[in-house]
């Protein structure tokens, strides 16, 4: 089964969706985030997507306290991501309570912190891959690398990275659907990652689309303004995700 993951932005300690990782484009949903994460709980998430946005932009975690009593108080897995760029602000995840933690790009061009966060993690660790027309993203999504998001993907093979994360940015917060086909060649150049997917997801139909794919290590997605606006409930969602 595909594990549901609702997200929450943290933007001036409180829970906002960005278009396409634009901070001029965000808007807040809740200014409890908390709160936010109870009652995804309390409709049966089981997991939790947290972005520290400000620790995004700034390099490192701005709003361990908030993501701490989140940790404290929701019942699952909470992924934390936003500003993981060093040894201190990765064990700071650690220490707040984080079940995973998500990198990006400063693994991918520091290969003695790759290698220290996998040992000091192992499969808490979850390498974000965020892609424009199919090549990565970096520096916040600003600069577009020559190198392709898959041929990436493979060069993490046997470093002892367990999890990706993999977000086309072009449908991040439009709500126009996933990306279903670069999904799809991501996850089956790289059998033995676990593949999470984020980006698009608008509607219950787009979760069945993503589910019946049919790739086994697509094992995540991560839905946010989908569930903020009401569009499907949590529970209508691993309703969808658990039918075969």
């Amino acid at each position: 089964m595909i594990t549901l993951y609702p997200a929450i932005d943290l933007q001036g300690g409180r829970a906002v969706r960005l278009v396409q990782g634009d901070f001029e484009q965000s808007t807040v949903f809740n200014d409890d985030p908390v709160a936010q994460a109870q009652a995804f709980a309390d409709d049966g998430a089981v997991a939790l997507h947290v972005v520290d946005l400000d620790g995004a932009r700034e390099g490192e975690p701005a709003h361990a306290p908030v993501v701490a009593s989140i940790a404290a108080q929701f019942p699952g897995v909470v992924q934390v991501g936003g500003g993981m760029r060093s040894r201190p602000s990765i064990e700071t995840a650690v220490a707040i309570g984080a079940d995973r933690v998500v990198v990006g790009t400063a693994v991918l061009q520091d290969h003695e912190l790759l290698a220290w966060a996998v040992d000091r993690l192992g499969g808490a660790l979850v390498v974000a891959l965020d892609a424009r027309e199919g090549m990565l993203a970096t520096h916040g999504w600003t600069q577009v690398s020559d190198r392709s998001a898959v041929e990436v993907a493979e060069e993490l093979l046997g470093t002892g990275v367990r999890h990706l994360l993999y977000t086309d940015i072009a449908r991040d917060g439009m709500l126009g659907g996933p990306n279903l086909r670069a999904l799809a060649d991501l996850a089956r150049a790289v059998p033995p990652l676990g593949i999470v997917a984020s980006g698009g997801i608008s509607s219950l139909h787009d979760l069945r689309r993503v589910r019946d794919l049919g790739v086994e290590n697509i094992v995540g997605v991560i839905v946010g303004r989908a569930l903020y606006e009401g569009r499907f409930t949590v529970a209508e969602a691993l309703r969808v995700l658990a039918a075969t």
